[in-house]
């Protein structure tokens, strides 16, 4: 067990200095370094993070609808719609993980799931 640890801890260090390089170099928003790099972190966060557009769906579709419905719809509705949303973000997180090499947008907008919490997400097919 103990050439994993240290084999965890040698992968560890190199990454952190390898940060370190990129964070040395000038970018802009458009380079190609600045998009891959923001496919990874957020397919990581993507992936991580998808189950909380279960909760964003359902404060979304309580609020959409009627007064009287509200509680109803959000509870059936908005549970259906946040796990489909969780699992499309998912998805599309381990899609930009492997994808990442190449140079592009990240397929889900908003980029975070926290990022606009009151707008509901667009994935890939519906930019």
């Amino acid at each position: 067990m103990s050439s994993f640890f240290r084999f965890v801890f040698i992968v560890s260090l190199l990454c952190v200095f390898s940060f370190q390089a990129f964070a040395a170099e000038e970018t802009n928003d458009d380079s190609a370094m600045s998009k891959s790099l923001l496919k990874v972190t957020s397919g990581v966060a993507n992936v991580a993070t998808g189950w909380l557009e279960l909760p964003k769906n359902i404060s979304l579709v309580g609020q959409y609808q009627p007064a009287p419905a509200s509680g109803a719809a959000a509870v059936s509705l908005g549970v259906l719609q946040g796990a489909w949303y969780a699992l499309n973000r998912m998805g599309c997180g381990m899609f930009d993980l492997l994808t990442f090499m190449f140079p592009s947008q990240p397929s889900v907008d908003p980029v975070f799931v926290w990022d606009d919490f009151s707008r509901e997400s667009k994935f890939m097919g519906n930019r």
